[in-house]
């Protein structure tokens, strides 16, 4: 799972990102708002762990721009300010859940969870397309070019992760969790494999590939620039 950890403490930062780490987590470290509003705009993360007093935007102005410009990961407030109205204010600005500091890491970690396995929200989408690639979600077809891609049902959801997240980085830990529900490193190359499968049937008949490796990082699917 990847996760962003928006926290101006260095000392609560470090205990945090080295404890999501230790649970087989990616976690990304950011201090200051603005910055950190950015990074959940344009990256793609499975949790969002926010302070509430940052520098440049503070957390419940984050929150509101990130929901105001339409994304939906789910966000953990983690902050010292703890009155029953603050914590009403944290969930009216777009947040899912609320923990006060001081804080045991278990429960941190036991809400983060939690967070990450809610059912996305319903989409009303009925298909998906990045350049000439085009997926019916409906009747689960892929085109290209106005040809038909014969697809396995896991390359198929692969594919789906890959287009909903156009342009940004998709990680093999993501993959893992939403193609195969893998919450471990399973110690295959399962992700590779399938990755060279897709490769082969939408970027290498057609010339232009679409999809991309990320060294060391994952896989990105996006119109050539």
């Amino acid at each position: 799972m990847r996760i962003l950890f928006i926290e101006d403490d260095n000392k609560t930062a470090e205990r945090v990102a080295r404890g999501l780490a230790e649970a087989g987590h990616v976690c990304d470290v950011l201090t200051d708002g603005e910055d950190g509003l950015f990074h959940a705009l344009r990256e793609s993360y499975d949790v969002l762990v926010v302070d509430r007093m940052l520098p440049s935007m503070d957390g419940l102005s984050l929150v509101r721009s990130l929901r105001a410009a339409g994304r939906k990961t789910p966000v953990l407030f983690l902050t010292s300010v703890g009155g029953i109205d603050d914590r009403v204010e944290g969930l009216e600005a777009g947040g899912d859940d609320y923990l006060v500091k001081p804080f045991a890491f278990s429960e941190l970690l036991a809400r983060v969870n939690a967070l990450a396995r809610r059912p996305p929200p319903v989409s009303e989408q009925t298909a998906l397309q990045v350049a000439d690639l085009r997926m019916d979600l409906i009747r689960r077809r892929v085109m290209r070019g106005g040809t038909e891609i014969e697809l396995q049902p896991r390359e198929f959801t692969l594919l789906e992760v890959l287009m909903r997240n156009e342009g940004r980085v998709v990680t093999r830990t993501m993959l893992l969790e939403r193609v195969w529900d893998f919450h471990f490193d399973p110690k295959t190359s399962v992700v590779e494999t399938h990755m060279s499968r897709l490769r082969a049937k939408i970027d290498r008949p057609f010339g232009t590939p679409l999809l991309h490796t990320v060294r060391n990082v994952g896989y990105s699917l996006h119109a050539p620039r």
